[in-house]
């Protein structure tokens, strides 16, 4: 029975006039909404890991705590004196999202003001600066406007914490006039702020940079029914969407009084429920719409949430893999709000957005989850951990792993999964890890191995790239490592190219290489003791290909085209958020203008291929979850098999998922789904490997009985498995 609890009930009534390119028009809400109350089990999440999140969030001095999964909360915690009828809490730079961000992104959407338009429209001292009149309202939400910061610089801020002072308030010069507010922020960012780089060309976070942003929509809004944003936000957003101006308050509750307008800061200094906070988060998840109305233009928020001029940590067709990287994430920056579009936080799905603020208040937004998460209360890091990664390890982690719902429903024809114990795992070639294989002519399965040295007796160097043959079937196999100079490669890790795919088709063996920016493809036609390259790549998306293998020299294919699958990411070394699909002629895999990529369905149902990469459409789905794979067809139970290695979000690059991680298998009757969850586990009992599959040569003839190769303990890793059917099932269905 499912548990149904409403907490918090608003009933909004509400009319709000404004101004849209110059013509009237009225929102109209008369909706109620309410969060529903479910356990974490009813909304697929885990109730143990969630309550030890809770538990290490209010020991650091947590103060709101509130997880929300498909509007429903699933955990909510409030340290004494905080439950949000009592009281509010700070939002630090947080406000930067709810206050700034929400105010022009509604500015953008009635009309008032332009993201690329240049500042100095609305900030008139700024016509006469070569450089300020240069800057644009997109470049100031943005950080990339070159306006210096009013913070300290470490050492000033080292000096003024021996001497007991305060790192803001004491700061010589314009910036602790800044925080003194003296004669007022608005003025001295306007006039003392220094620019520091041609704007556009870089990032500075800015405080002096929001002030003036805030600046400039009020400006806009003269022409509006509301003349400071504090009315306009209240009016046009808040009020629409439950949160009441008696639970939130903005700009150090302080309005300054510069060139006729009413300005209230905006980069901090606001107050919040949780809910609140929460709320914005859903109006924002849900493109503008509240319950039926739309209170925000959907373009616009789909707009404000892209990224047009600083991706952080890498682009997403060029992630940054570097160590700094990963110890100090930068996340993408949109209009007001951060953005995980440059998988800046490994774990976390591409459509994640979110605002945050010193003290790590936080709110967190991943739409492909229908999740959200506040956290508000006192400093956690002691600052001995980058704010960013801090984040990433002790708040979005643990949320991510908490997540352990299988992305499909349940198979109804293999019924169950039953692994050989622990104890009967062969491993073989200890140090090489990947894996990919495909059923020989001969009998013999091809494969390829990654940073080892193969089998016994083991090459004398480590390759990035090896080759090898395997002969016969567990428990009784075999391998011996094939010698090609042109077809092995060196290089450690994504320094090294390294084979994802591989398979026989009428003689001829094909490797997917990928490391190369994004793959490339060879062929070999003496099975594998000479390789030639294709003179083209897959560089859009494509990062970590495989193949769907048949039977013996791919022999049941189901028509005469070959299958690749790979994660949608220009790299295999970030967990993304689904697969895509390419097909090809089985006489034309060397030939690029022959590719065409799965597009969906047309109205008909029928599956659409596109010749266009940019039209392509996932075939798999697991946001944040998905990473390296391997596809086979079983023709006994006329199902292909779809393992999927599950990363633990807290995995190192010098360890990951070969010793500890999940697997999933699942199954449909079509290589593009639609699927059906066989297995699903978030932490398998031992490594599932960087990557593994279930090679067709080794299956059973009644097909349930299988072998899971996999690269676990960086090893040629071999487990039995054995699946259990519904007898009755029609499996052609």
């Amino acid at each position: 029975m499912k548990l149904f609890q409403i907490i918090g009930l608003f009933v909004v009534v509400s009319t709000t006039p404004l101004m849209v390119s110059g013509q009237s028009k009225t929102i109209t809400t008369n909706k109620s909404f309410a969060w529903g109350l479910a356990t974490p089990g009813q909304m697929g999440m885990s109730a143990d890991k969630l309550e030890v999140l809770k538990n290490a969030m209010l020991q650091k001095g947590t103060k709101k705590l509130l997880i929300i999964k498909n509007d429903h909360i699933v955990c909510e915690a409030f340290a004494k004196g905080w439950a949000d009828s009592v009281a509010q809490s700070g939002t630090a730079s947080l406000a930067k999202a709810l206050i700034s961000g929400m105010a022009l992104n509604a500015a953008i959407a009635d009309g008032y003001i332009d993201a690329d338009a240049p500042a100095c429209l609305y900030i008139p001292a700024w016509k006469k600066s070569d450089v300020k009149s240069k800057i644009t309202i997109r470049q100031l939400a943005m950080h990339t406007s070159g306006l210096d910061d009013a913070e300290g610089t470490d050492e000033e801020a080292e000096a003024l914490a021996k001497q007991k002072k305060d790192r803001h308030m004491d700061l010589p010069g314009w910036k602790g006039q800044f925080w003194r507010k003296n004669p007022d922020p608005f003025t001295l960012s306007r006039d003392s702020a220094k620019v520091l780089f041609r704007p556009g060309t870089g990032s500075q976070y800015s405080n002096p940079g929001v002030a003036m942003l805030n600046y400039a929509v009020t400006k806009a809004l003269q022409v509006s029914p509301y003349k400071e944003f504090k009315t306009y936000l209240d009016k046009r957003l808040f009020s629409q969407i439950g949160i009441k101006n008696n639970t939130y308050s903005i700009g150090y509750k302080t309005v300054y009084k510069v060139d006729g307008l009413e300005l209230y800061p905006g980069w901090g200094g606001a107050t919040f429920t949780a809910d609140g906070v929460a709320r914005i988060g859903r109006l924002m998840m849900r493109k503008g719409n509240w319950e039926g109305t739309q209170v925000l233009d959907s373009e616009t928020v789909k707009r404000a949430l892209m990224v047009d001029g600083t991706f952080g940590s890498g682009r997403p067709d060029k992630p940054d893999l570097s160590a700094k990287a990963i110890e100090h994430p930068e996340p993408a920056k949109g209009l007001g709000w951060f953005t995980n579009i440059n998988g800046a936080f490994k774990s976390l799905p591409r459509d994640a957005f979110w605002g945050a603020g010193a003290g790590e208040q936080f709110l967190l937004v991943v739409p492909s989850l229908n999740l959200i998460v506040v956290r508000m209360g006192e400093t956690m890091n002691n600052g001995s951990v980058d704010y960013w990664k801090y984040i990433e390890t002790n708040i979005i982690n643990p949320v991510m792993d908490a997540m352990v719902e299988a992305p499909y429903p349940k198979s109804d024809y293999i019924t169950s999964v039953e692994f050989a114990p622990a104890t009967e795992v062969i491993r073989l070639a200890e140090g090489g890890d990947l894996w990919p294989n495909t059923w020989g002519d001969d009998g013999l399965m091809y494969t390829a191995y990654g940073d080892g040295n193969g089998f016994k007796p083991y090459t004398e160097i480590k390759l990035s790239n090896g080759l090898a043959v395997v002969s016969g079937t567990p428990p009784n196999i075999s391998g011996v490592n094939i010698r090609t100079p042109s077809g092995e490669r060196v290089g450690q890790g994504h320094d090294g190219a390294k084979a994802s795919g591989m398979i026989m088709v009428d003689g001829t063996l094909y490797m997917w290489m990928r490391n190369t920016g994004n793959a490339r493809l060879a062929q070999s036609k003496d099975h594998g003791k000479t390789w030639i390259w294709a003179d083209w790549k897959l560089d859009v998306s494509f990062g970590c290909p495989n193949f769907i293998n048949y039977g013996k020299n791919n022999a049941g294919a189901k028509d005469d085209y070959v299958y690749t699958y790979s994660i949608d990411a220009p790299s295999a070394y970030r967990y993304g958020d689904q697969m895509v699909m390419a097909r090809v002629n089985k006489n034309h895999l060397m030939d690029w203008h022959y590719y065409t990529y799965f597009a969906g369905y047309d109205g008909k149902g029928k599956t659409v291929w596109s010749d266009d990469v940019k039209r392509r459409q996932p075939v798999y789905v697991n946001p944040g979850k998905t990473y390296r794979s391997g596809m086979t067809y079983n023709t006994a139970l006329k199902r292909y098999l779809w393992c999927q290695v599950i990363p633990l979000s807290g995995d190192k690059e010098n360890e990951g998922p070969r010793f500890k991680g999940g697997l999933g298998i699942f199954e449909s009757i079509n290589p593009w789904g639609p699927w059906k969850t066989v297995y699903y586990t978030r932490e398998w009992d031992m490594g599932p490997g960087e990557s593994g599959s279930l090679p067709v040569n080794w299956m059973s003839r009644d097909g349930k009985t299988l072998y899971y190769l996999f690269s676990g303990n960086d090893s040629f890793s071999v487990r039995k498995l054995v699946l259990g059917t519904y007898r009755f099932k029609n499996i052609a269905q």
